[in-house]
């Protein structure tokens, strides 16, 4: 009888441990993941709210703050225009002179396609050549007109026209070499007319050579002359019509 009435005592004890358990699972439940329904307390609120913040959420809500205040100012436009207005030289269009436009100046006055090219350093090149024809030039003529007048007097026997004793020493006589002293004469009129003319052709030629390096600056300034250009020689095997090898040079050029 006494082991019959210990059966609904245990099984008391049994459901009040199961009500425990139950109560402290739902505890914990609830202050872990709480429901949308539960609200917190104030005094709980209020001293969660002044519990210090970590140190990476401050500096998340300073970058954040920073981000939102460039957003939100006003845009410096002038500043903007400066940048544009200073753009570097790279992006700038490249000047490609004009080759008609060059060779008509060079035609007019000479060196002025040179300058309208941009190179400058040709200039004393050209002026020199012109400067040098033009010496050659006064230098050939004079002496052309010296010994041919020397040259008329000594042929037409007049006594009173003796230029040609201007190039002989002082007090010389030729009256026995008269014959040999014509021939000189002669010689030394075409030698100096010859030169003479040689210089009219060398000025015409230097200002023909201005014209055409003008024309062919202006026409190769946008070359391309990168490093892909080039040309190569190296020895190489080559077979001949007969089958044979035979050892010779080889030139590549590269486009």
């Amino acid at each position: 009888m006494k082991r019959f009435a210990a059966y609904p005592l245990a099984t008391l004890l049994l459901f009040c441990c199961i009500a425990f358990a139950g109560q402290d699972i739902h505890a914990q439940t609830t202050e872990e993941t709480p429901d949308s329904t539960w609200t917190e307390k104030p005094k709980a609120q209020l001293r969660r709210m002044r519990r210090p913040l970590p140190a990476d959420t401050l500096a998340i809500e300073q970058a954040n703050q920073e981000n939102l205040e460039g957003i939100t100012s006003p845009v410096d436009t002038a500043s903007l225009i400066v940048k544009k207005d200073s753009i570097p030289e790279i992006y700038k269009k490249i000047w490609v002179p004009n080759p008609a436009k060059a060779v008509w100046l060079a035609a007019l006055f000479p060196g002025a396609g040179q300058i309208y090219n941009k190179k400058y350093w040709k200039l004393p090149i050209i002026y020199g050549g012109f400067v040098g024809c033009v010496y050659a030039l006064t230098w050939n003529g004079q002496m052309y007109s010296d010994y041919s007048q020397a040259y008329l007097d000594i042929m037409d026997n007049n006594p009173n026209t003796n230029s040609f004793m201007d190039f002989l020493p002082e007090g010389y006589d030729i009256s026995d070499r008269m014959d040999f002293y014509k021939e000189s004469f002669r010689k030394k009129k075409d030698f100096y007319r010859r030169y003479r003319d040689l210089s009219i052709f060398c000025f015409i030629g230097v200002y023909l050579i201005s014209i055409i390096d003008a024309y062919v600056d202006a026409e190769l300034s946008d070359f391309d002359i990168t490093k892909d250009l080039g040309m190569k020689i190296e020895p190489a095997i080559i077979q001949n019509s007969r089958g044979n090898n035979s050892v010779g040079l080889q030139c590549c050029i590269k486009f």
